[in-house]
C-alpha cells in the first residue's frame, strides 16, 4: 500500500480531500501532505575475522529470512543514531558506527523505503536477538545465506553484494 492509499479525509477537520500527483490536500482547512519514502537506518556490523553480523526476521513481512540490523527511523531522528539505536534493541550492544556503505530503494509492504547503511563494529556484550529479530549470526563472504534466503526482494541481496565487493 502507499503512503496516501486510503486517504480520503482530512485528519484536522474532516473534510474531503484532494487528490493530485504524490499529494492530498483540504480545501476547507488547508491541510495537504506529500507522499514521500519512509527512511530506515540499519548497520553491517563486522567481527575481526572479517564476517558480517545478520537478523533473522521473527514476524512479516519475511518472517524467518535473513535481513540487516535496522529499522525505521523515528521523526526527526538523526540516521546514525537511529542506525545505533536499532542495533542496540535488536541485538542489545552498542554498534560503534563505522564508514557510510550506500543508500538503496526498497519495498515495505508496499510502502517505498529510502535505506541507509552503514558498517560498524559492535562493542563488549552478549549478543541477544531482541525486539523483532528471531536469531542473530556471524557470516563470512563466502558463507552468506541465498537470495532466496533474504528479506525484501534483492535489496539485502544488493546490499550484502556491495559488502562482499569491498572485500574481494
Amino acid at each position: 500500500m502507499a503512503m496516501l492509499d486510503g486517504w480520503t479525509l482530512c485528519p484536522q477537520c474532516g473534510n474531503q480531500l484532494t487528490r493530485g500527483d504524490n499529494v492530498v490536500e483540504c480545501p476547507a482547512c488547508g491541510f495537504f501532505l506529500y507522499a514521500h519514502s519512509a527512511a530506515t537506518a540499519s548497520a553491517l556490523p563486522e567481527d575481526e575475522g572479517g564476517r558480517v553480523l545478520l537478523a533473522r526476521r521473527a514476524h512479516e513481512p519475511f518472517r524467518g529470512l535473513w535481513d540487516l540490523v535496522g529499522g525505521f527511523l523515528a521523526e526527526g531522528e538523526h540516521p546514525a543514531d537511529g542506525a545505533r539505536r536499532e542495533v542496540r534493541e535488536e541485538t542489545g550492544v552498542e554498534l560503534e558506527l563505522g564508514r557510510f556503505l550506500g543508500l538503496w530503494m526498497g519495498d515495505y509492504g508496499g510502502r517505498a523505503t529510502l535505506n541507509l547503511v552503514w558498517l560498524g563494529r559492535m562493542r563488549a556484550g552478549e549478543l541477544v536477538a531482541a525486539d523483532d529479530v528471531a536469531e542473530l549470526r556471524w557470516f563470512a563472504p563466502d558463507e552468506l545465506p541465498s537470495p532466496d534466503k533474504l528479506a525484501f526482494d534483492g535489496l539485502i541481496s544488493d546490499v550484502l553484494r556491495a559488502w562482499r565487493n569491498e572485500h574481494a
